[in-house]
């Protein structure tokens, strides 16, 4: 490098040296290379996308829809997402109440984005999907971590109030993501009023991200803007619920006048999500409103095999309640960390799972498993996991 560069990097923005390019997705191109290689490491559907979506993205192409959308998203596609969770979830929503996004992480980015300003904290109860912790630290916010894992990956009333009555007024938003990734675990309605009980007597913002609501299994999925309407900036989108992960459709919803303010930042980050993308999207809410049903029942049984699997080897695991992840502790007995036992895992038995640090405070000695993979592929996974773990185990 040479010294003319270095300078400029060193006069960029200072937050940005602490924040680590993500270790999963690094570790899942390091692997990729391997003969033979069995991911288990991201969370990617392997169902195909719907084929009347597909068939609404080719007329859409025919349509000559190569132009512009408006930056808020097509009045078809926000109007259709706020009729999609009006029927499924009881969200009085309209399409003035909707903000189409590229994907979720752009949702999570301006989400935070409009309302922190420096030093704000963020609450986050982890384990949690990594993403949210650089981007709240981007943007100059200060995370506050809750380590859920001594309570069965669920954030209590108690922690909550607790938490926020020490931070006082610096608290300017509470980030909750269920189904969770990484746990597999959601909150069921009575945990969800409880934890809304709570927030609606601070001024806090409650950023959602429900954006495996559809993958719930037993009871269905309940959302916390149920509750709290006025506070709550609910993310949703397409990529797992109609194994759209590629098409890069996200919404935001919320009162008008916040997510006025949230457009803002969206529409001079990326101006809109593309055109037909969006016209396939709307297909997805319109008439694709069981579209996940059959993904979901799938998704059940391999995450039950998994989870079998798993505890009969000694990993300590909750039975997945939703999305498509289990977290799990390594055994006791294993001399081994997480980075090691993930590393021979993948390089001597093919077999790539994430390790759990990322996931912040809990996730230590942890790995996820994605089981977004084919029931034989599981089957094969978890044969060679058994004889990997045949080999450490103690005399």
């Amino acid at each position: 490098m040479s010294d003319k560069i270095q300078r400029l990097v060193g006069r960029m923005r200072s937050g940005l040296k602490d924040v680590s390019p993500s270790k999963i997705r690094a570790f899942d191109q390091e692997v990729s290379e391997i003969p033979g290689i069995i991911k288990l490491t991201l969370g990617e559907p392997d169902f195909d996308t719907p084929e009347h979506i597909k068939e609404a993205a080719i007329r859409s192409i025919r349509a000559n829809h190569s132009h512009y959308p408006q930056s808020a998203g097509t009045p078809g596609l926000r109007q259709a997402a706020a009729n999609f969770l009006d029927k499924k979830y009881q969200l009085h929503y309209t399409a003035d109440n909707v903000v189409v996004t590229v994907g979720a992480t752009e949702a999570i980015s301006v989400a935070i984005g409009a309302v922190v300003n420096q030093g704000d904290k963020v609450i986050i109860p982890t384990p949690i999907w990594p993403m949210y912790i650089p981007i709240a630290q981007m943007q100059g916010a200060d995370p506050v971590f809750i380590d859920t894992s001594a309570d069965d990956y669920v954030l209590t009333p108690k922690r909550l109030e607790e938490t926020i009555q020490q931070y006082g007024d610096q608290v300017k938003a509470v980030v909750l993501n269920f189904p969770s990734n990484p746990t597999g675990i959601t909150y069921r309605r009575e945990d969800t009023k409880a934890i809304a009980a709570v927030l609606k007597k601070y001024d806090v913002f409650v950023i959602s991200d429900e954006i495996y609501s559809e993958l719930t299994y037993g009871d269905s999925h309940v959302s916390v803007a149920e509750y709290l309407p006025e506070q709550t900036i609910l993310i949703n989108g397409v990529s797992k619920s109609h194994a759209m992960t590629g098409w890069r459709i996200g919404i935001i919803c919320a009162p008008e006048p916040i997510v006025q303010q949230i457009f803002k930042l969206h529409q001079f980050s990326v101006t809109t999500a593309t055109y037909v993308a969006q016209d396939a999207a709307q297909e997805a809410f319109e008439n694709g409103f069981d579209d996940g049903q059959v993904m979901r029942a799938e998704y059940e049984k391999r995450g039950r095999f998994v989870y079998e699997q798993m505890k009969a080897m000694g990993f300590g695991v909750s039975q997945p309640q939703g999305a498509f992840y289990l977290f799990c502790e390594l055994p006791a007995w294993l001399d081994e960390d997480e980075d090691s036992f993930c590393h021979h895992l993948a390089y001597d038995y093919q077999v790539a799972v994430a390790a759990g640090t990322p996931f912040g405070p809990g996730g230590e000695n942890h790995i996820r498993i994605s089981y977004a993979s084919s029931m034989a592929q599981l089957r094969e996974a978890m044969k060679r996991l058994k004889a990997y773990m045949a080999t450490k185990q103690p005399e």
